[in-house]
């Protein structure tokens, strides 16, 4: 990610997922002022994702790494293990290039070439892409299991989360081609280059492009997954409360926690995204607020993949007992299968309360 460069013209480009500025020239005394102003806000916001980008790569490498260290050598492969291997594989390669943006961050510089630019940005929406379309399967999964637990018991097996896994590998993996054709680096200054969305030549039809991009993006990875995990969760809780399946606030505490940081850690981000469609340059407040706002919206969703191991694996587990078991128990904990087991003598009630991950 690249930050501004303010000599005679203002160049604002950046990596993902940093919005382009175009370039804007200032002629008169109020533009150098504005210039110095932008300048130390670009400083300041340079330090702040620096430390959020560290910490999201140290957060997210460790408590990702740990789960994929369990899931994939040490539990039983279940359903569940399936989703939450994935989803830390993901979230895991996401955070784990963030050495690559730290490093455009403080040299305010893209020295990696132009492969690396496009590699770099589509391996981050793929696995950005893996990561929402997962939580929304594990949605589905656990909508599933509560209110059909039979077909759950005949039919849900490891090997069909498999496929379902890499389907949706896939279909990250299609939505970040966008993210590859279209990137490019921009090397007239050889001590200054920016990785950017190269759109088109014509400013119309790149704006046009571009809005096209942002609108896709807001409904593929957000609007469709967090309307699907709401109505998921929605019934959930209503089934469980009809039938008094339990009396425990932990599931509605946990169901609550993977709807708000869904939505607080992405839905900025998509909000400031359509301000900046809309960005008039004549209009300082608006440029001021999406200047500001997009790189603080865009470390928030970032964070997204640091609180995930938290969210799935730790909440709902008592706070005693977690640092009293071993971690192997945690996970085992964490990813055993808990919905949609059928009692003996009733094939229609579950064995035991569902747990909300």
């Amino acid at each position: 990610m690249v930050y501004p460069v303010f000599n005679a013209t203002l160049k604002e480009e950046t990596t993902f997922p940093w919005t382009y500025y175009k370039s804007t020239p200032y002629v008169n005394s109020e533009g150098r002022e504005r210039l110095e102003r932008l300048y130390r806000i670009a400083f300041h916001l340079r330090v702040f994702s620096l430390v959020v980008y560290s910490l999201a790569f140290l957060l997210g490498t460790t408590g990702n790494g740990l789960v994929i260290y369990f899931t994939a050598f040490v539990m039983k492969r279940t359903v569940n293990v399936v989703w939450f291997l994935n989803l830390a594989i993901a979230d895991f390669i996401f955070t784990s290039f963030l050495p690559v943006t730290i490093t455009c961050v403080y040299l305010n510089h893209w020295p990696f070439g132009k492969f690396t630019c496009m590699l770099n940005n589509t391996i981050l929406f793929i696995n950005l892409y893996a990561s929402i379309f997962l939580l929304t399967v594990i949605s589905i999964d656990r909508f599933i299991a509560v209110v059909l637990p039979v077909w759950c018991q005949n039919h849900r097996t490891p090997k069909l989360a498999s496929f379902v896994a890499v389907a949706v590998w896939i279909l990250a993996f299609i939505f970040s081609l966008p993210n590859f054709i279209f990137r490019d680096i921009n090397d007239a200054e050889k001590d200054h280059v920016f990785c950017y969305n190269n759109f088109h030549e014509d400013e119309k039809v790149a704006y046009q492009m571009q809005k096209a991009t942002v609108i896709v993006r807001f409904i593929a990875s957000f609007f469709i997954p967090f309307t699907i995990i709401i109505s998921c969760y929605s019934v959930i809780l209503l089934h469980i409360q009809r039938n008094h399946m339990t009396t425990s606030s932990k599931p509605y505490k946990v169901v609550l926690a993977v709807i708000l940081s869904f939505f607080i850690c992405w839905f900025p981000y998509h909000v400031f995204s359509f301000l900046k469609l809309s960005e008039n340059y004549e209009n300082k407040h608006l440029y001021y607020i999406t200047f500001i706002g997009i790189p603080i919206t865009s470390s928030l969703a970032y964070i997204n993949s640091c609180i995930n191991p938290i969210l799935y694996v730790f909440m709902g587990r008592d706070f005693k007992q977690k640092f009293q078991s071993s971690l192997r128990s945690v996970f085992e904990k964490a990813f055993s299968e808990e919905s949609g087991q059928m009692d003996s003598k009733n094939k229609t009630k579950l064995t035991s309360n569902p747990q909300l991950v």
